[in-house]
């Protein structure tokens, strides 16, 4: 059971099912395997379906490598926001990049990369971390005629979360299956994550 009645009006939004996320990556989310079985079964209940995918050109300004004496998960200050450091992952054109193997990509309609504007790192499916640098996204599914955005992937605490507000800033109900999601969980920010969401009128399912 997914806990939503799906209507012809939403969109399952996949959100970074990429191999650098799953099990042997370099930015691996545990148990992140986990999700794909849950997700290719709530696919065929779905008319709309977007995928979104991590797509950093090498040597991106988020990655711990490009910032000496910085470690990965490490916080700098960033000109439009402190930013976390990765781990290099999802480079452009990598293995690391592709979607995990066993994701049923073909049911989609669309996918969205974000992430490859070198001095900005994207969560969002929606708008890249300054806030305001769109992907498209919003248009695209109010084209549709999209009323309901039902967040899945990885991670909970990062990529989902930052989507899930973005979508519900953008005016779509917004929902997130936490079945579909796994977390980095850095000091308990999946539960933060999941909080936040609700207390802004996410509905987690």
């Amino acid at each position: 059971m997914s806990g939503v009645e799906v209507q012809d009006s939403d969109c399952l939004l996949v959100i970074d099912v990429q191999n650098d996320f799953c099990e042997g990556g370099s930015l691996a989310v545990p148990q992140g395997d986990e999700v794909i079985d849950f997700i290719n079964t709530q696919m065929p209940l779905y008319k709309h379906i977007v995928l979104s995918q991590d797509w950093h050109p090498e040597g991106h300004s988020s990655f711990a490598s490009q910032h000496p004496g910085q470690d990965p998960l490490s916080i700098v200050n960033f000109p439009y926001d402190p930013q976390t450091l990765w781990p290099d992952h999802c480079v452009q054109g990598s293995h690391g990049a592709e979607f995990h193997p066993k994701l049923n990509t073909d049911a989609a309609q669309l996918i969205v990369r974000k992430g490859f504007r070198h001095q900005i790192d994207s969560y969002s499916a929606f708008f890249e971390n300054d806030h305001s640098t769109s992907t498209g996204l919003t248009g695209y599914l109010h084209s549709r005629g999209v009323k309901r955005v039902v967040c899945v992937g990885l991670a909970t605490d990062f990529c989902v979360r930052f989507s899930a507000e973005d979508a519900h800033k953008a005016g779509f109900e917004t929902v997130v299956l936490t079945d579909g999601c796994r977390g980095i969980d850095i000091d308990g920010s999946v539960a933060a994550a999941l909080d936040a969401l609700s207390a802004m009128g996410v509905t987690v399912a």
